[in-house]
């Protein structure tokens, strides 16, 4: 297959994958809750965004960078969310 049908493949799973964790933002700032999220699962994810994101700046792959750069700006929003909304 060409070049471009796999780079489609790759912006495809890198937009689901990018905005995945945006519905969670949303109803943590409709309940005005975060209860339900694990802190350990969302610093273990955003480490390993963070680490892709760099492999990306290493192979040069735009799509891979950008992904994981907005990726982790979302799960950094998330993380900032947990503890705004963290009940004591």
């Amino acid at each position: 297959m060409n070049t471009m049908f796999w780079k489609t493949i790759g912006i495809c799973a890198a937009t689901l994958t990018t905005f995945s964790f945006v519905p969670q933002i949303i109803k943590i700032i409709q309940t005005k809750s975060s209860k339900d999220l694990s802190l350990i699962t969302l610093l273990q994810f955003a480490l390993g965004v963070f680490l892709w994101m760099i492999y990306g700046i290493h192979i040069k792959d735009i799509i891979i960078i950008t992904a994981n750069t907005v990726t982790l700006v979302t799960i950094i929003t998330l993380i900032s969310l947990y503890f705004v909304y963290k009940k004591p």
